[in-house]
């Protein structure tokens, strides 16, 4: 039996697939520009080296970008713990973030056309907190194995909700301490009611 993909309390990245799946968008949004570019300046009549001009620009912009992918790659992490989510990223602005299990309310998989053919997906965890907005509390971006992700972080969920997270909705099994405890609360409980029948 294979071990799981996203053990708890060992911090995991994105698939190396984000890289290339940033990279392709920006590659695409490029040749897009340029392209329409090219076609304004020839109904303009511009001259050549406005377009050469805008060209390089894009270039450059497309390089930079990419270099700001690795390093944005290189700062992102995420980590299932106990009882929450954590999270951190950013390039020059840091942000990291928990998110327990019992504020999350949806756990949705989205992938569009090209992380398709790449094989990553984006789970999108909303929680009671953001459930009346339309932007998820967190994104787990490009990730290999999204469903079993998500019936891990669904599993967590039902857990921290008394079940015993298989959802057969029985409730999560009691330390025998705990148990030795209930018994003596609720015998306390019998004699409270048996003295309150007494007394009407």
């Amino acid at each position: 039996m294979e071990p799981p993909a996203h053990p708890l309390n060992v911090p995991f990245r994105p698939s190396l697939r984000f890289r290339l799946w940033y990279g392709l968008t920006a590659l695409l949004v490029a040749l897009v520009a340029v392209v329409a570019f090219a076609s304004f300046s020839l109904f303009a009549d511009l001259p050549a080296g406005i377009t050469v001009g805008v060209a390089v620009f894009v270039v450059v912009l497309l390089v930079l970008f990419l270099a700001w992918t690795a390093l944005y790659y290189a700062s992102m992490e995420y980590e299932l713990r106990d009882d929450e989510l954590s999270w951190r990223r950013g390039v020059w602005f840091r942000r990291t973030g928990i998110v327990p299990y019992n504020r999350i309310t949806n756990i949705d998989i989205r992938q569009g056309p090209l992380m398709r053919v790449l094989g990553i997906s984006n789970l999108a965890v909303q929680t009671a907190g953001y459930s009346g907005q339309m932007v998820p509390e967190i994104v787990l971006e490009a990730m290999e194995h999204a469903e079993e992700l998500r019936a891990t972080l669904r599993s967590r969920v039902r857990m921290e909700a008394g079940g015993d997270g298989t959802g057969s909705g029985a409730p999560a099994p009691r330390p025998a301490a705990q148990g030795a405890t209930d018994l003596l609360i609720l015998e306390e409980l019998r004699r409270i009611r048996t003295l309150l029948e007494a007394r009407c």
